[in-house]
């Protein structure tokens, strides 16, 4: 029985990594999170009653609060979702991407390292190779493309990583790094690009589109990554990276558009703005390894997935109306301040 320390898991990710953990294997979990503007507890709420599961409020760049929570808990492995992750962000103030992108990593990495942990999980972004050729959809990232990231948020993560492979080659940690594409999917805040069209579709608001819209990105279905990352904490080799992409390349707009169609909505709501600094011009996995090695794939593709994605929206809009009005911060202190 694996007793899981789950960094950033109230976090879009996070959470949905751990439902998907408790619904298909008997570990344990525990969510180590502190809750930031990202951070929404109220995305766990069917399941904070489950025995195996625990939160603990807590910032992965605090040692003695990252160590008492391993302690407490027996923790033997770390699975590390915890990070600033908007690239618009990072942009407008880098600060806060590297103190906990890269120096949480590092306490974190120490902390295992002191407690002889038994798997430590980077989860990380294909960002951090940076960006692809348009015209030629046959390069893709693989494992071996050098890192080349163009960004604050992505230039932070890559850090992170090169620290996870310098305390496996220097310590012997058993670390493994999974880096993925754009995911998409329920419980997702609604400043990424799929939830906050979908938000503005709905409401009838114009939605803003970043240059001419042709940005490539491979879109993963969220419960496929949760597959990925599982499969590679069950039967990933330690020291090794594995690719985590869905093999569903789109440009920007055409996802725009689909959003507005399937939503019965008009083109005529689509407003181009002014390009963002350094924007990537396209990314895409080469999930080859994780297929070959581990025996993984994904099972959605884009048309199947932005649908259920599109649905959880329009069912679900007191979720992302409380997150977009900050109401869902009141959520904490309402469940879990008293306990």
């Amino acid at each position: 029985m694996k007793n899981l320390l789950v960094t950033g898991g109230a976090g879009f990710i996070g959470s949905n990594f751990i439902k998907y953990v408790l619904n298909n294997t008997e570990y344990n979990i525990c969510n180590f999170d502190k809750l930031t503007y990202a951070g929404n507890l109220e995305n766990l709420s069917d399941i904070e009653s489950d025995s195996r599961y625990k939160f603990i409020k807590g910032d992965i760049c605090d040692l003695e609060n990252v160590k008492s929570a391993i302690s407490e808990n027996e923790i033997d492995t770390i699975i590390n979702f915890a990070a600033e992750s908007h690239v618009d962000r990072s942009i407008l103030g880098s600060r806060e991407f590297v103190v906990t992108n890269v120096l949480g990593t590092q306490v974190l990495l120490d902390s295992a390292k002191e407690f002889k942990i038994e798997k430590f999980l980077q989860v990380s972004t294909d960002e951090v190779y940076g960006s692809l050729p348009e015209d030629d959809k046959s390069i893709k990232f693989t494992e071996e493309t050098p890192i080349a990231s163009n960004s604050p948020y992505s230039s932070s993560k890559a850090g992170a990583d090169l620290l996870c492979r310098a305390y496996y080659h220097t310590h012997n940690l058993p670390v493994l790094i999974t880096r993925c594409s754009n995911n998409y999917g329920p419980y997702q805040f609604p400043e990424k690009l799929i939830p906050l069209m979908i938000a503005k579709a709905i409401d009838g608001e114009k939605l803003p589109v970043y240059g001419d819209g042709k940005n490539v990105r491979d879109w993963l279905y969220v419960d496929d990554h949760c597959s990925g990352i599982l499969s590679v904490l069950d039967k990933g080799i330690n020291g090794e990276v594995y690719n985590i992409g869905g093999n569903n390349e789109w440009y920007n707009i055409d996802i725009v558009k689909l959003i507005l169609k399937l939503l019965g909505k008009s083109e005529d709501n689509i407003t181009y703005v002014k390009d963002r600094p350094g924007h990537d011009r396209r990314y895409a996995i080469d999930s080859s390894k994780i297929m070959s090695e581990l025996g993984w794939a994904p099972k959605f593709q884009f048309p199947e997935g932005i649908e259920k994605t599109i649905k959880w929206y329009r069912n679900n809009e007191s979720w992302w109306r409380k997150v977009m009005s900050g109401e869902y911060m009141k959520y904490y202190e309402k469940n879990y301040s008293s306990k």
